[in-house]
């Protein structure tokens, strides 16, 4: 079984921004990778690539974390003949669909206008491009460098090309670019560099063509130590093998038995989750890690990882982590530890640096997940340090870093809904958030802070409506918001209603099935979420938003499997009690909302994959920062993990023999 073939790295990738099947891209690289590698098929700012599409306008080299976000450090590679045409609109190519493979570890393209071949293997931070020409017509390599704010020059041998792309990105200093270093193996007749790309002819009689490409945050001169260090005088063939063996290695850290369609499913969605966070340090001359931070636009020693949205990623991404890749998690939390330490805060979106998107303070759970499970290869009281900030002090006025309304949190023991948007949601999610600093709190020994964030970590109370039954926005005086709608989105929600958002109490699911009226009522309630039809008013936001879309077109109730507040709601029947309920709808959310070719909506940076990654294990990390799993049964007759901690198999079972009845599996 060979396993990368199951993966469709196309999955997700249908889709607009009024309906989404993923928002995905089709990217070439190596797990984790600082670049991607995309073709591009629309001449478009986000929305840049659709496999509807038949036309294509170069191979892009990407840092894209989703359409919503945008791209940074990105350029193109499109090989032409006949004519020089710069012009994006002017040069592009038909293909066939069936000339182009799109896989983890390659890509290859006949385009049918020049009647060239490209073909393309990746490295961490470089990639290997070999180009067919026909044999007749003027011949030349475009770099499309797309911002206007770029550069290129080449070298006195014609034999390299080397420059950089600004673009903003993330909240980045003035000095970040993206640099690269581009080595042809014929030498350049004539470059012309433009406003955004650089057109370098190639000699009439090329045939074939190697360009090696690095690429680096750091300098032009990087870009050539990452070059050396990642493809030296290794052959096309070798350097691809190297790329599929370790893909292949990282989806061998699971083994399922199934169908076709089940494991195809299954092995796209772990693709997706060892693309994100990317890498962003290098290694120098001295094999010494080292990295551009996009907080203080220095160079420092020590990882850094980006392109993460912690309100999506810390509910599945990093607890999946936790046991199949506890070496690399912790790797990367000295790397989020660095970004506070360089930028001052734990960021909540990196996209290389501060976003302002999403709410809550999550890079806190997935610290706390992390030192739970005695995870603690990182600077844990660096960390700490950052997440008191976090728990206490006023942050960014536009919500890059740290939490809005926290001194009205801290006095009120909520946060008001006419002061602040999104107040119930965000209430809740700094309840949890405190709940996480605690627990590392209590690993430190700090039982001050333990105590009191403990207390905080109650105030999802005080935003209960016993008359409405729901959590729900309440103002400066102490007042509920009214009128109130169990249906309307935004507002003191965020991306949902009272249905999708107003469970949102991991850390004390008790305490929420007391809220609801006891077991029964809960439950009586979990099945009216499923069961009633999908209606919603606009609210707040006054359109309709793409998450009510997706909830409309399938017959799940109210359960919004295609955005992130949704996704424990299933588990929830198993910790009260009815673990048959919880299966019966996992289990159809696996088989009805998930393929090979799509999913449910917005996948987020793997979140998305690694929920269908757990449904299939039949256990899901329902509180990250306890070391407890709700379980049902597993979807797949046999089951083996491994870990990257040099164990040769963490886990191995078979359904009958697993705990298929069991409501909590604690984590030893």
């Amino acid at each position: 079984m060979v396993l990368v073939d199951y993966v469709n790295v196309l999955q997700g990738t249908d889709s607009t921004p009024e309906f989404s099947t993923g928002n995905t891209l089709p990217l070439t690289a190596r797990p984790f990778g600082m670049t991607h590698w995309s073709p591009q098929t629309v001449d478009a700012d986000r929305w840049w690539f659709s496999p509807r599409s038949r036309v294509f306008y170069g191979l892009r080299a990407t840092h894209q974390p989703s359409p919503w976000i945008g791209d940074y450090g990105q350029f193109a590679i499109m090989p032409q003949t006949g004519n020089v045409m710069p012009d994006r609109r002017g040069r592009y190519s038909s293909f066939r669909p069936e000339n182009m493979v799109c896989a983890p570890d390659r890509f290859f393209i006949f385009l049918e206008r020049y009647q060239t071949h490209l073909e393309m293997i990746p490295t961490e931070r470089c990639s290997w491009v070999r180009c067919k020409f026909p044999t007749t017509d003027a011949k030349r390599i475009i770099i499309d460098l797309f911002s206007g704010n770029s550069s290129a020059a080449l070298s006195d041998d014609g034999k390299l090309l080397t420059g950089y792309t600004k673009v903003k990105s993330g909240g980045t200093p003035e000095n970040f670019a993206l640099y690269f270093a581009m080595r042809f193996d014929v030498k350049v007749t004539h470059c012309q560099v433009m406003d955004d790309c650089a057109c370098c002819e190639l000699p009439e009689k090329t045939i074939c063509l190697n360009l090696l490409i690095g690429t680096s945050f750091i300098g032009c001169d990087q870009a050539l130590i990452n070059l050396e260090r990642e493809i030296g005088t290794r052959s096309f063939d070798a350097v691809g093998l190297e790329t599929r063996s370790g893909w292949e290695r990282m989806l061998s850290a699971i083994i399922i038995s199934g169908s076709e369609r089940t494991l195809r499913t299954f092995y796209s969605c772990m693709y997706r989750t060892f693309l994100f966070p990317r890498e962003l340090h290098e290694f120098d001359n001295n094999g010494n890690m080292i990295h551009y931070s996009p907080y203080d636009g220095r160079i420092h020693s020590g990882p850094m990882y980006g392109d993460n949205g912690f309100w999506d990623t810390h509910r599945t991404v990093y607890p999946l982590f936790s046991i199949i890749l506890p070496r690399r998690y912790e790797e990367m939390l000295q790397g989020w530890t660095n970004a506070a330490a360089e930028g001052g805060w734990f960021p909540r979106w990196s996209s290389p640096g501060y976003w302002a998107c999403m709410i809550g303070t999550h890079a806190d759970a997935v610290v706390a997940d992390a030192v739970v499970k005695g995870l603690t290869g990182f600077d844990v009281e660096a960390a700490y340090r950052a997440m008191l900030r976090n728990a206490y002090e006023a942050g960014d006025t536009v919500g890059r870093y740290g939490r809005m309304g926290i001194g009205e949190y801290m006095t009120s023991g909520y946060v008001p809904d006419d002061l602040y948007e999104h107040a119930a949601s965000r209430t809740m999610d700094y309840a949890y958030n405190d709940f996480a600093i605690a627990q590392v709190a209590k690993y430190l020994g700090d039982d001050l802070n333990y105590r009191k964030l403990m207390l905080r970590s109650q105030n999802y109370r005080n935003i209960f409506n016993p008359v409405t039954g729901w959590p729900q926005g309440r103002r400066s005086d102490g007042s509920w918001t009214l009128p109130f709608s169990e249906f309307a989105w935004g507002g003191s929600y965020v991306e949902g209603s009272a249905w999708q958002c107003g469970w949102a109490i991991p850390h004390d699911i008790d305490g929420m099935i007391e809220l609801f009226g006891g077991r029964g009522k809960f439950l009586e309630r979990l099945e009216k979420l499923m069961t009633l039809p999908p209606k919603y008013e606009t609210g707040a936001y006054g359109f309709e938003i793409h998450e009510m879309s997706e909830m409309a077109a399938v017959d799940f109730g109210q359960y919004a499997q295609s955005n992130q507040p949704s996704h424990h709601l299933p588990w929830l029947y198993a910790h009260a009690g009815a673990p048959e309920k919880a299966a019966y709808w996992v289990g159809r959310t696996v088989d009805e909302l998930y393929s090979p070719d799509r999913f449910p909506g917005d996948e987020d940076n793997g979140e998305m994959s690694a929920w269908y990654i757990f449904a299939t294990l039949g256990f899901y990390p329902i509180c990250p920062g306890k070391p407890e799993y709700i379980c049902v049964s597993p979807l797949s007759e046999e089951i083996i993990l491994a870990s990257d901690a040099g164990h040769k198999s963490c886990l191995h079972f078979r359904t009958q023999k697993y705990m298929p009845h069991c409501d909590i599996w604690r984590d030893s």
